[in-house]
């Protein structure tokens, strides 16, 4: 059962601090309301959250607004399905549309540079006699701090088998024993082997696969290098509507606008936040901006997980020549596998933190390894796989040898210099069981979408299963809403095009793209330093009063050198989106009065039982925001 905070009740603090305002930052339901609290179903009708398997019936009323200045038409491309994201979640998906209507996949970079790509350790699914879906359910909400959705979370435990059969059909490959049955490997926090691989290199191997599917099918096109700036919304009603997505092509800087009968968020995490992350560098936080300025509810964003062992370049007998874009992952299955942890001294250090040791939960190797370092004053642990036999570490773990290789280490005699690194967000814009939010038409799926199955800390190797899982349940909803909308060819110029600010010229532009640089790594700083493994409220409180300052110095001197609000630029628009990931993780953090999963505070160090429910954020349109937490263009009301 949960605790119930009423709507404007005095025990709920509302900040305005800066731009942003949760405007119903709260774990709760209405005390008016009996309802159970349910995941995939919302929240009580008092916080205006609801969860809706979207019948589209009827046809919608039009808005009778013209904008004067109107996308020129061959700028606008209309599909039936616009997919945001070419990981394993927006991938899927679109295979399975694409049989139903026209599809755009839509992506920052190339095709293959997401999250998924760098997924070294697997998939995990119950797929050995030995093993069970109740284990497995078990085993997530354990390592959640018992925050996780039980529903959600035998969904997903109970169809991952299917989508990894569904995969091995498409032709992806994973590694198999000598008995010839797939190989299934153990990570921390699992109670079975049950992590389906293809050596260290999984996510590759299934983005490979998936790839290939998608270039053959003619339903779909792929739009590369096109930087997501705004979801297009109208109102309607009490109802916020997705209508596609504006970008920007980022080799020729040409604004183009999909209009979409449904719209799939599969943009991946926001670990560029942090100033050490083991995401790619187009991972920054686009998706849950961009939804959260459309009104779209988010959860949990509290939970950031930072994976407990990235390779320290600074241990390496040879240091690379310069620093990294994103930093190297060392994989959960090395000490899966038997890998064991030690300080500098090589005294191993895990036992004395948890019966679990090496097995433990991330949230807890990561913390255990950041007292080590803070006791200690030292910059790095090691991580120590050499007692194993040689043949079967490169085997299992090629990628990584390799990679420490090429600075000097052999992993088969030597440990590894090892520290954790912002890794995953746990939260994200909150999705019922079918990939559902609360803006009609937009659906999500993969890192983006809080569906409530890691809860406060995600299971090794949940988060490729949880994205298959997603984009499939997403299906069948997406064709219904499409087969029941109609597609309106003057609905482009229901809002002004964001405009690339040539006019400013070369040198204006370069001053405000450095500044921008200079802006983004005092962020991360920030967040590293105060919003880290370790919090306390003094800190956090720290973040949001030099967050909210440095982003209305920062905004104050674009708009000094001429910037406008419709104005469009790549770090400018990555550096807004930031900025709203990070206030969403400050607040969220804020409101936690307790230690739980990833989210420990020295001032609330124990858990709290009565406080064992999700943080909801439900914008508000009412204050007055910032540049980075208002939409380019003027909201359309039907």
């Amino acid at each position: 059962m949960t605790t119930s905070i009423a709507s404007g009740s005095a025990n709920l603090q509302l900040r305005k601090t800066g731009c942003w305002q949760p405007s119903l930052l709260s774990r709760v339901v209405s005390q008016n309301c009996d309802q159970k609290f349910s995941w995939s179903r919302g929240v009580c009708n008092n916080l205006q959250i609801k969860r809706y398997h979207y019948p589209i019936g009827g046809t919608q009323r039009t808005s009778q607004t013209i904008i004067a200045s109107c996308i020129r038409d061959d700028s606008t491309k209309y599909f039936d399905f616009a997919v945001i994201g070419s990981g394993v979640a927006g991938l899927r998906y679109a295979l399975e549309v694409a049989k139903h209507g026209t599809v755009a996949v839509i992506t920052k970079a190339e095709p293959h540079e997401s999250n998924t790509n760098y997924a070294q350790g697997g998939v995990s699914a119950v797929l050995s006699p030995s093993d069970s879906v109740e284990s497995h359910v078990q085993d997530t909400i354990v390592a959640g701090a018992y925050l996780c959705d039980e529903e959600t979370v035998r969904v997903v435990c109970t169809e991952g088998p299917e989508r990894i059969k569904e995969l091995i059909a498409m032709g992806a490959s994973f590694d198999h024993g000598e008995d010839g049955n797939l190989h299934l490997a153990r990570e921390g926090g699992h109670s079975h082997h049950r992590i389906v691989h293809a050596a260290d290199m999984t996510g590759r191997e299934i983005e490979r696969a998936l790839l290939k599917a998608i270039e053959s099918d003619p339903n779909i096109s792929v739009f590369k290098h096109h930087f997501a700036i705004d979801l297009l919304t109208s109102q309607d009603g009490s109802e916020m509507v997705c209508h596609g997505v504006d970008t920007m092509n980022t080799k020729t800087l040409k604004v183009l606008r999909f209009i979409s009968k449904v719209t799939l968020l599969a943009s991946g995490g926001a670990g560029h936040i942090y100033p050490s992350t083991t995401n790619p560098p187009v991972a920054t936080g686009d998706g849950i901006a961009m939804a959260h300025r459309a009104q779209a509810v988010i959860s949990n964003m509290e939970f950031v997980q930072f994976h407990p062992t990235a390779l320290a370049d600074e241990g390496l007998p040879v240091p690379p020549l310069k620093t990294r874009e994103n930093a190297f992952l060392i994989t959960e299955a090395v000490r899966g596998d038997g890998g064991l942890l030690y300080n500098l001294d090589m005294e191993r250090f895990m036992p004395m933190y948890d019966e679990r040791a090496e097995l433990a939960p991330r949230d807890v190797v990561a913390r255990s390894i950041d007292d080590q370092l803070k006791k200690r004053n030292e910059k790095y642990v090691l991580l120590d796989i050499s007692h194993k036999a040689r043949d079967k570490i490169l085997s299992h773990f090629p990628n990584i040898a390799a990679e420490c290789l090429k600075y000097g280490l052999d992993i088969t005699h030597d440990p590894i210099p090892v520290v954790p690194a912002a890794h995953y967000m746990c939260g994200g814009v909150r999705a019922g069981l079918q990939g559902e939010t609360n803006v009609r038409g937009l659906y999500v799926a993969g890192e983006v979408a809080c569906t409530g199955l890691h809860g406060a800390n995600r299971l090794a190797s949940n988060s490729l299963l949880e994205a298959l899982v997603f984009a499939r349940r997403a299906v069948k909803p997406s064709i219904d809403h499409m087969k029941g909308s109609h597609i309106d060819q003057t609905v482009s110029r229901w809002w002004d095009p964001p405009v690339v600010p040539m006019q400013l010229g070369c040198t204006i532009l370069d001053k405000i793209i450095k500044r921008t640089k200079e802006v983004r790594k005092e962020l991360k700083l920030i967040m590293w330093e105060y919003v880290g493994i370790v919090r306390s409220t003094t800190r956090l409180k720290t973040a949001e009063r030099r967050i909210g300052e440095l982003e209305l110095e920062w905004e104050y001197y674009l708009f000094q050198q001429g910037w406008e609000p419709t104005m469009i630029g790549l770090e400018a628009c990555e550096m807004r989106n930031l900025f709203c990931c990070a206030k969403l993780v400050v607040s969220s953090a804020l409101t936690r009065h307790e230690s739980r999963g990833l989210h420990y505070t020295i001032d609330f160090p124990h858990v709290d039982e009565q406080l064992r429910l999700p943080t909801i954020i439900v914008p508000c349109s009412t204050m007055n925001r910032s540049w980075s937490s208002r939409q380019l263009h003027k909201q359309q009301i039907c």
